[in-house]
């Protein structure tokens, strides 16, 4: 048991650790959000709404590498903690391994594919003839950086795991500082445009992948990884891609609704006095900035990662129920916290992506209110789907990740603008966000009174 009770994962408070883990890992994610908020502001100051549009119908595929990075890189993580916890140390760098391997080349075959079908996805994903050209621009230069994307931010997942968070966030803070300075220089500087916004974010993608391969190769350091251990065989990548599907099935599922979303605002934004290109963009912006709450949301999702999978491991369940009471709480204070500011303030929040008509503000107002408005209970799901998965139970992780956005969400904005119109997608989200939190609320009370009935058995010997 000496390198169980030695890890500071199996001895150190758990509110402790979880700050230790989590306030890198919302760092991390707050700055990756900004990869796509820093263009779309700059590119809404430069190009316009046109410009803002382009990036929503962008950003599903940018959604894509999201999904792939985190099932490979949260799949490997956990069951890299997991086989830690249980002292099984080769086991565990084997799984490090091959989930590096799977996130390259992954990374490549998706720059492949979306390089072929450009053109065609564009349509699919709702671009009008006006905004497809920029659309176009964007989304070309920007899938070729997917293979760095995808393998940093999954390897940001395995260096948290190794005990190094503040590493992790460096590597995607690294990434952003870049992106953020060449931005301007680029888009206004040197007259790119919409293109210049495109480069910029590659090279600051690259620069993360550069340091996170630097610590994979040189610094990993609570196992070794030898040569031997970078091999994808089947059974470890089945392994990896069930515990990480939960996390990967969250991200499809949000791209999913994000295509139906896009192409449902295009055809009824037509049949209202908005036009289809105000609320394309002003639904864009609010999935952008929503990102940021969420990136808060999944960056304690993440650092409750490794302290339970280890301590899951290690049968010390009133150690994972206490980290999973303490992540909760601070996930419902930040969830309380984006339902005001949206509620308050959301012509200010709208008006820092450039200008538009008095329609466009008003639809973004209204929008905000209504589509935002069970915000307060949005980080339930999130987090409790993560902890599932943390603790090797990836089929209820899988059913929850997939409850609010297709279960619920995706029907609701398919089915209720038929009745109410554009309005209609707006109140899709309240009641699909109230309905995932319950569920979540109610399959986490039932296992967190099962891993106490075990914690009594293991104190009384049974």
């Amino acid at each position: 048991m000496e390198q169980t009770s030695s890890n500071p994962l199996g001895v150190e408070k758990p509110g402790k650790l979880l700050i230790k883990f989590a306030v890198p890992s919302i760092i991390a994610m707050l700055v990756s959000a900004l990869y796509n908020i820093v263009d779309q502001i700059f590119i809404g100051q430069s190009v316009g709404m046109l410009g803002n549009a382009a990036t929503n119908v962008a950003f599903p595929l940018t959604t894509v590498c999201t999904a792939i990075a985190l099932l490979l890189g949260i799949g490997g993580a956990a069951n890299f903690n997991l086989s830690m916890g249980a002292k099984k140390e080769k086991q565990a760098a084997g799984f490090a391994g091959c989930a590096i391997i799977l996130l390259i080349s992954c990374g490549i075959a998706l720059m492949v594919v979306v390089r072929i079908f450009l053109d065609p996805m564009m349509h699919a994903f709702g671009a009008t003839p006006d905004v497809l050209e920029y659309a176009l621009t964007y989304t070309g230069i920007t899938s070729l950086g997917f293979p760095f994307l995808i393998f940093s931010t999954g390897a940001s997942n395995l260096i948290r795991a190794d005990g190094s968070p503040k590493f992790s966030m460096a590597c995607v803070l690294t990434g952003a500082v870049i992106n953020t300075i060449l931005d301007p220089l680029f888009i206004f500087g040197f007259g790119m445009g919409i293109a210049g916004a495109a480069w910029a974010t590659i090279l600051g993608q690259i620069a993360s992948a550069v340091l996170a391969a630097y610590y994979l190769t040189v610094r990993f350091k609570t196992v070794r990884l030898q040569k031997s251990a970078f091999r994808a065989t089947w059974k470890k990548s089945r392994a990896i891609m069930g515990l990480g599907a939960a996390a990967c099935f969250n991200q499809l599922a949000m791209m999913v609704v994000q295509i139906a979303l896009n192409n449902v605002l295009t055809y009824y934004g037509a049949l209202s006095v908005y036009g289809s290109e105000i609320p394309l963009a002003v639904v864009g912006i609010i999935m952008k900035v929503n990102m940021i709450f969420m990136s808060i949301i999944i960056g304690i999702a993440q650092g409750l990662q490794p302290i339970s999978s280890f301590n899951y491991g290690a049968e010390k369940y009133g150690r994972v129920r206490e980290t999973y009471r303490k992540a909760i709480t601070a996930a419902t204070i930040i969830s309380i916290c984006a339902f005001l500011a949206f509620q308050l303030f959301p012509r200010q929040i709208i008006s820092i992506f450039g200008s538009g008509s008095e329609e466009y503000f008003y639809f973004a107002e209204r929008c905000f209110r209504i589509f935002l408005l069970f915000t307060f209970v949005n980080g339930i799901q999130p987090v409790t789907s993560n902890f599932f998965s943390s603790i090797g139970k990836a089929t209820k992780g899988i059913w929850l990740s997939l409850t609010r956005q297709i279960i619920f969400l995706l029907p609701l904005v398919l089915i209720l603008p038929i009745f109410l119109g554009i309005d209609g997608v707006m109140y899709a989200g309240p009641v699909a966000d109230g309905i995932a939190a319950l569920v979540a609320v109610l399959f986490v009370s039932k296992e967190m009174r099962a891993m106490k009935r075990l914690e009594q058995a293991k104190a009384s010997g049974l």
